[in-house]
């Protein structure tokens, strides 16, 4: 927990708390330790990004909660406008 929580400049409840809000679930190694992906990480970096500039907690992970979704369904509705075996479309530049 402490590394990680070095890792994203924040503090372990911090952490803690991104947990109880549902925004972060870390897995637990066999001594009981949270162990948290990357993608935990970078969710927990933008939760402080949104409280450092004075977003309440809660509602910093109710953004990135929507925000996430957001992504994910943005990349899935790319997926479902390819052609079928078509190439990947060119980003617009």
């Amino acid at each position: 927990m402490g590394r990680a929580a070095e890792m994203t400049g924040t503090t372990a409840g911090f952490l803690r708390s991104l947990g109880e809000q549902g925004l972060i679930t870390p897995l637990r190694s066999e001594g009981g330790h949270r162990r948290f992906s990357r993608y935990q990480l970078r969710i927990a970096m933008r939760a402080r990004d949104l409280v450092d500039q004075g977003t309440a907690i809660d509602a910093a992970c109710r953004i990135v909660i929507l925000e996430d979704q957001l992504e994910e369904a943005l990349r899935l509705n790319e997926l479902l406008r390819r052609p079928e075996g078509g190439p990947t479309p060119a980003a617009d530049t």
